[in-house]
């Protein structure tokens, strides 16, 4: 069965946290955007923490306990930046794989919109669906965002693929039926087509 749909993960996947100014902060870049666990070696409370996605008040507070800890000037201003879109960047493939004749979606942990990100890089009507963590009160690898974002598109689980940059994350669309591909979150420039590759692999 070829599939109809496609459900992509929002960071490191379609998008990802690129800017000179953030050149210094690598680590701290890494903590800040793993899809899973306590960013190591960085103080915040942990209830805070995993909430930090399922609440834009818990998730600012989160990050700006961890930009305090790294010796942020502005932690506040330095949350921000985080958030701008113009601090994001589109994977080079981005734009094209979101345009096939698949239904797509967007299905994310994340705690603040990201659809100004889109709208920045000219992709927005491209996405048919939004299924975001902070929205719907649960966190992937729950079935219940990959179950919605299907319901949404008018497809079976078994005529979706689900892309992301994490097995343990966004591999939970297996448990309900979807298929999945993992991309790699490398820089934007080292992956030019990882994510038309996936697609060609199930179309």
């Amino acid at each position: 069965m070829t599939i109809r749909a496609v459900l992509f993960d929002f960071s490191n996947t379609l998008f990802r946290l690129e800017h000179p100014s953030f050149a210094l902060h690598g680590e701290l870049m890494r903590a800040l955007t793993a899809p899973f666990g306590l960013p190591d070696g960085f103080a915040v409370d942990a209830d805070t923490w995993e909430r930090r996605d399922l609440d834009p008040v818990a998730h600012r507070e989160a990050h700006v306990e961890v930009l305090a800890s790294a010796g942020a000037e502005d932690p506040d201003g330095f949350y921000e930046s985080l958030l701008s879109p113009t601090r994001w960047q589109a994977y080079p493939d981005t734009a094209v794989a979101l345009g096939t004749h698949l239904r797509t979606a967007v299905v994310s942990n994340i705690g603040w919109d990201v659809r100004a990100v889109f709208a920045r890089h000219g992709v927005l009507g491209r996405v048919d669906e939004f299924v975001l963590s902070y929205e719907e009160g649960v966190v992937k690898p729950d079935p219940k965002l990959f179950e919605v974002a299907c319901e949404r598109l008018g497809v079976e689980p078994g005529e979706a693929l689900m892309i992301g940059d994490s097995e343990e994350a966004d591999g939970g669309a297996r448990a309900v039926g979807c298929r999945f591909e993992l991309v790699e979150p490398l820089p934007t420039q080292e992956r030019p087509d990882a994510l038309l590759d996936a697609i060609s692999r199930h179309a």
